[in-house]
């Protein structure tokens, strides 16, 4: 089955960006300036991706928080319509992380669940299998993903410039979720990205994405591809499903727990959760740091003492730090400066337990 295409796919190619498959997409890797600037740029300056890849299942009607609430792991209760929320969908036997989603509640009755891309399927089946099991009343669950392409707008000066182009869109606050007009679409915008930085990011009907891509990166917002999104992320500690999250992972292990709303009654997979809480975890989600540019890379062993203790997840060159950076599931007595090594296609590579962000916003 060939990869689907997102609405801006000629936009992409007219830039001259290099095309890959992801999660059943084809996307852009990068741009003709480069993974590395375009991750400086987003640090010290705004970049814009697309983002279309990640799903949009619109769960609405008067069930639909209801469904939510026994689905997912957080408490939309916490939060109320205009506002968003990150939280999890686990797998009803072992708790697995089966997916990592933000939540944009749109108006009262109208949710729209942000999954990753090759995810949206399951996610949907879920949620509409939870709908009938709890008789949750009238709801509806739709893959919208078609309709829409959506771009994350990231960086220091990103609402400065975003500002220039949609001014009430650069108001957004951050975890805040606002509806707005341009050039006769309706944008859907959420303070919400993935790069530790501030920004947003914005839903915007399939016919009008190439020009709201083409005015933001007039604006001089360039444009950045999934290699800089991937080493954004990382300096920002944040996990990847396939990576810190997925089979055979918790919310739990991989230090996420305040996602977990452990007194809003039952949901999904909550029950081998909770026995995971009360046995203690066997290994947990760290941040190590290696000298010189030299990264470890996910699947790589992490020796303490010459025995084997845990397993890397994510590893690469942080631009901002000048040095390795990885992430990598440790016995849970595993503490900050704690020497290691990882087996690095069989040669050691030294590397330190720090704390996470690598990268704080604004560095």
């Amino acid at each position: 089955m060939p990869d689907r295409l997102s609405p801006l796919d000629a936009t992409h190619r007219s830039l001259d960006a290099k095309m890959v498959s992801f999660g059943g997409w084809e996307m852009p890797l990068s741009y003709p300036a480069g993974t590395l600037a375009e991750h400086r740029a987003c640090r010290h300056s705004a970049v814009v991706f697309d983002v279309s890849h990640l799903g949009t299942v619109r769960v609405s009607g008067p069930g639909a928080l209801a469904t939510l609430q026994r689905c997912l792991t957080n408490d939309l209760t916490r939060i109320g319509p205009g506002r968003a929320q990150y939280t999890h969908l686990l797998d009803p036997t072992d708790a697995s992380v089966t997916d990592d989603i933000i939540v944009w509640w749109v108006a009262p009755e109208r949710f729209d669940v942000m999954p990753n891309a090759s995810n949206t399927t399951g996610v949907l089946s879920a949620l509409r299998d939870e709908a009938v099991r709890v008789d949750a009343g009238a709801v509806t669950a739709d893959d919208v993903t078609a309709d829409r392409a959506v771009l994350a707008i990231q960086g220091p000066k990103a609402r400065e410039r975003l500002a220039t182009v949609v001014p009430a869109a650069a108001l957004v606050p951050r975890f805040t979720v606002g509806t707005v007009e341009w050039s006769g679409f309706e944008l859907v915008v959420a303070g919400t990205g993935y790069t530790g930085e501030d920004g947003v990011e914005i839903a915007v009907p399939a016919a009008g994405a190439p020009d709201l891509f083409q005015a933001v990166v007039a604006a001089g917002i360039e444009p950045a591809g999934l290699g800089a999104r991937d080493t954004l992320r990382l300096e920002a500690g944040l996990p990847l499903h396939g990576h810190e999250l997925g089979p055979g992972i918790t919310s739990l292990q991989a230090n996420l727990s305040w996602v977990v709303a452990w007194d809003k009654g039952d949901f999904r997979g909550r029950a081998p959760l909770v026995a995971e809480r009360d046995r203690g975890v066997t290994r947990r989600l760290r941040g190590l740091a290696t000298p010189g540019r030299r990264p470890a890379r996910g699947g790589q062993a992490v020796r303490r003492g010459g025995a084997v203790v845990g397993e890397v997840t994510s590893g690469n060159f942080s631009p901002e730090l000048g040095q390795g950076i990885a992430l990598a599931f440790l016995p849970p007595d595993a503490v900050e400066g704690d020497e290691l090594v990882i087996d690095v296609r069989g040669s050691d590579l030294g590397a330190t337990v720090v704390s996470l962000p690598f990268v704080h916003r604004g560095r």
